[in-house]
């Protein structure tokens, strides 16, 4: 391959990765309002499964009352056999109407409660495959940061990062000026004491108490036993 080619090649696969960085960047916001989005489409199912809930129970309540009206005819229908047959017979036709009224609206009934499982499995299944894509999306923001962290320490430590390394040269500076001026501290300590010392023993010698000029005199004569 020559070298224009693998410039041509090197440059077509930069501004591919290029491109994938600019994605991969949009890639959590489109996620996020997904999820913002999917979560706002569970709140509106979980209402409609709160409304089939209800018609559910006022069903019910029609097939309880239903099943009440009919006990009640089937007895009218007993009591009335041996006095009014007809009256029995328009009991029991009555009886005949309120079980079809009822089927019909068990009929519903069982429908309802159907449409209710299956939304609310359906719901169920939804909530578990969002929460899976929010821990998802909120690993890869964490990491993300991470590696970004771990990038600027990096940085730091090779020498990438300029304004780290200069702010770290001058600690160093900063930390070296103040050892040179404890050592100079500790200098002038020594040097004041040794001055105090050479002017007490000067000051022995003017009084003849200690060294002075006849030091040598004194020590030969105390040789002799003088």
């Amino acid at each position: 391959m020559s070298v224009w080619k693998k410039l041509v090649t090197a440059v077509k696969g930069g501004a591919t990765e290029a491109a994938q960085t600019v994605v991969d960047s949009q890639a959590i916001r489109i996620l996020e309002q997904e999820i913002r989005e999917a979560k706002e489409e569970l709140r509106k199912s979980d209402h409609a499964r709160t409304q089939i809930l209800a018609k559910c129970k006022l069903s019910q309540q029609k097939v309880d009352s239903f099943d009440s009206s009919i006990a009640e005819y089937e007895t009218h229908a007993r009591k009335a056999i041996d006095s009014d047959r007809q009256l029995a017979l328009d009991c029991a036709q009555k009886v005949a109407e309120l079980k079809e009224e009822r089927e019909q609206e068990q009929a519903y009934l069982d429908q309802f409660k159907q449409s209710e499982r299956q939304l609310a499995q359906n719901i169920q299944q939804a909530k578990a495959n969002l929460r899976r894509l929010e821990q998802q999306v909120d690993m890869v923001k964490a990491t993300e940061s991470v590696q970004k962290a771990q990038v600027a320490v990096s940085s730091r430590h090779m020498g990438a990062n300029s304004k780290m390394k200069t702010a770290t040269e001058s600690l160093s500076r900063i930390q070296e000026k103040q050892k040179m001026r404890n050592a100079e501290l500790q200098a002038a300590e020594e040097l004041a004491s040794d001055e105090s010392s050479s002017d007490l023993e000067k000051r022995l010698s003017e009084a003849g108490i200690k060294g002075g000029k006849n030091s040598a005199d004194d020590e030969l004569a105390r040789i002799l036993g003088n």
